[in-house]
């Protein structure tokens, strides 16, 4: 049980929520995982992509204590705190701690425009590197690279073939094989995914080919 002092923080200090969903992990390596998610409200950046609009405003504040005991709701080991950004809100370092004292396998999804060293190391980091196409490439914190662990990952959205030759320059010249999963994802309704796979396997590039399994199985359902 957490002490008073750690109590009383999760009981006064609060996060603005869009949703807390029970689905399956639909990218990143947990891939298929039923997984709990806690959506930010929020976010400073505006990727031409972007298929959580509805996150960036409205959402409601919640105890953190209160977050908890609705997570827990779903009996599910893994938990995924996405946005928005959610590293928009200060309060998210607390949200993520408290999670892994709880020992749930936490990951946290955001942009990589915003500081990641202080984010618990128990986290495994979901970190995007904005691509061209997004039209916010000039908010990639080079910085956050040398913060990432082994068990962290990397992720490209690609939507078209310059995204592509981009992405793997980056990969390449920061040499990231090798250091930690690196995962290379079409933008939904682009239709590129082939291409994509093609591009990928001509190069030999050793990358982690992914698809977004929550928008073949729901579509763009919020919630899912």
């Amino acid at each position: 049980m957490p002490d008073i002092d750690t109590e009383s923080v999760l009981r006064t200090q609060r996060v603005r929520i869009t949703e807390i969903f029970h689905s399956l992990q639909g990218e990143s390596l947990p891939v298929g995982c039923p997984t709990v998610f806690i959506r930010l409200t929020g976010c400073p950046l505006r990727c031409a992509y972007c298929d959580t609009e509805y996150a960036f405003y409205g959402g409601q504040q919640m105890a953190i204590a209160d977050i908890l005991e609705q997570a827990g709701t779903f009996a599910c080991p893994f938990v995924c705190v996405t946005g928005g950004e959610p590293l928009a809100q200060r309060n998210c370092l607390v949200l993520l701690t408290a999670l892994c004292d709880l020992n749930y396998q936490v990951s946290l999804e955001t942009s990589g425009a915003l500081d990641v060293s202080p984010v618990d190391r128990r986290v495994s980091v979901v970190m995007d590197i904005k691509t061209p196409a997004s039209g916010e490439s000039d908010r990639n914190r080079w910085e956050n690279l040398a913060d990432l662990k082994p068990t962290d990952q990397l992720k490209f959205v690609v939507s078209d073939r310059e995204d592509y030759d981009w992405a793997k320059a980056v990969v390449i010249e920061r040499d990231l094989i090798g250091r930690l999963p690196v995962l290379f994802s079409p933008a939904w309704g682009r239709g590129i995914e082939r291409e994509l796979a093609e591009w990928i396997l001509a190069d030999r590039l050793a990358v982690r080919f992914q698809i977004q399994l929550h928008k073949v199985l729901w579509g763009e359902t919020p919630g899912h």
